[in-house]
């Protein structure tokens, strides 16, 4: 249960999503029985039937940033950045617009402090330290720096989604955003929130079924393969995030009454289970969440999860498998892959109550 080769599974390149369904919520959906591991096969459009007045919908709000930029030394050689830490530096912000972020560098030769980077005529940076292959940006802009990114970066993708030219992604700024995405801050979408439109979410609150949203910034570290061979030894990114007053007392109310808290992705888990406290009730607070989940794990708030298919021994793996059993959700899997379901972030999904 503890070794890193107990979550491999097999899984045929051909099956992982390079682009979306053509409809968001008519994606396929795997429903599993967290008790038996009996599963069924709908669709997205389906869940507000398979949801009910007691269920409360828990989403991820975070906003993707166009955080991967091109651009060179000024001496001339190409680089490529990507910006971990965007709400971090915002946060930072002073008002000649100077940001600073820890950032990947992607450079023919490592930059050293002191290189200076060129993105255009609106932006530049300074390296200020490298250390573990992670670099210290000080960026400076001519504009507002959101409003930079958004005209110059583009969708920071996972890499197990190939683009010719990652530049040249009109489409994937669309696609790789959740329709209720509202705070900007994550280099990462959280994805199991992709397949929601907002017919869908409409059809949700016709049925009664309240949503509230709160926020984790995903980052980088998402994409961080597991490096050792005891899962318990793995040490997670910490990650910002906000539970709002509002949304702590509706879910505390709604569990009280003896509802379901339904989590939308497990960037929405995390942070469910990060801020409930030892006597089940959720706090309104905010933060770094570093909890890493995996089984063994006690579950205090989340009651159903809606999420993806994900990687061969990744944290994500580990903690559906802690929801609903390791053996039930490999054999989940190696159904999903029998019948043809699409993975990983354009991929389809499940529902596991």
């Amino acid at each position: 249960m503890y070794a890193l080769h107990d979550y491999h599974f097999d899984l045929p390149e051909e099956l992982i999503a390079q682009t979306p369904a053509a409809e968001r919520d008519h994606a396929r959906m795997m429903v599993m029985d967290r008790q038996t591991g009996a599963v069924d096969h709908r669709r997205f459009v389906d869940l507000p039937h398979l949801l009910s007045p007691r269920d409360l919908l828990v989403v991820n709000n975070t906003r993707v940033v166009p955080a991967r930029l091109f651009g060179h030394k000024a001496t001339g050689g190409k680089v490529e950045v990507l910006i971990l830490d965007y709400a971090g530096g915002l946060e930072q912000l002073d008002t000649k617009g100077v940001f600073i972020s820890e950032c990947l560098v992607k450079a023919s030769k490592s930059p050293r402090p002191g290189t200076h980077l060129l993105f255009g005529d609106m932006l530049t940076a300074d390296v200020l330290d490298s250390r573990d292959g992670v670099h210290t940006l000080q960026f400076s802009s001519q504009a507002p720096l959101e409003a930079v990114l958004d005209n110059i970066g583009a969708v920071p993708l996972p890499p197990y989604i190939k683009r010719t030219d990652p530049a040249a992604n009109p489409q994937d700024r669309h696609d790789y955003q959740t329709v209720y995405a509202a705070h900007a801050g994550a280099v990462a979408a959280p994805t199991a929130g992709l397949h929601f439109t907002d017919d869908l979410m409409q059809a949700i609150e016709a049925r009664g079924i309240p949503i509230v949203a709160l926020t984790l910034h995903v980052g980088y570290g998402t994409f961080v393969p597991v490096r050792v061979d005891d899962i318990r030894d793995h040490r997670m990114h910490a990650e910002r995030f906000h539970v709002p007053s509002a949304v702590a007392e509706t879910v505390n109310r709604h569990k009280a009454g003896g509802g379901r808290i339904v989590a939308v992705g497990t960037t929405s888990v995390r942070t469910l289970e990060y801020a409930t406290g030892p006597d089940g009730r959720l706090r309104a607070t905010e933060g770094q969440n570093d909890l890493y989940i995996y089984p063994g794990y006690r579950f205090r708030m989340v009651d159903a999860m809606i999420t993806n298919f994900h990687l061969p021994q990744s944290t994500l793996l580990m903690l559906v498998s802690a929801f609903a059993g390791r053996e039930a959700i490999l054999d989940g899997y190696r159904e999903a892959v029998n019948q043809g379901y699409r993975f990983f972030s354009y991929g389809d999904g499940m529902l596991i109550a």
